[in-house]
């Protein structure tokens, strides 16, 4: 018997690439977030698009994922 997908890897899943999301995820010592727009997913992991780097994510160490609106824009820098 096959275990059931857990809710956020069956949204990231069903998630048309382009989607803004923010992903939470294990590393050692604790979880972190990556936000940015989702490239791709497959059955083992996604890949997100942040503004440092595309980060691949293993799908079993995802704890939470959703879809966020869109980014504000930047403010304009002051001198």
């Amino acid at each position: 018997m096959s275990q059931p997908v857990p809710a956020p890897a069956r949204f990231l899943a069903s998630a048309e690439p382009g989607t803004r999301v923010v992903v939470r995820y294990r590393i050692e010592g604790g979880l972190t977030d990556a936000l940015g727009h989702l490239l791709a997913c497959d059955a083992g992991s996604c890949t997100v698009r942040t503004r440092q780097a595309d980060v691949v994510i293993p799908l079993g160490l995802v704890v939470a994922a959703k879809e966020v609106p869109p980014a504000p824009p930047r403010r304009a820098a002051t001198h």
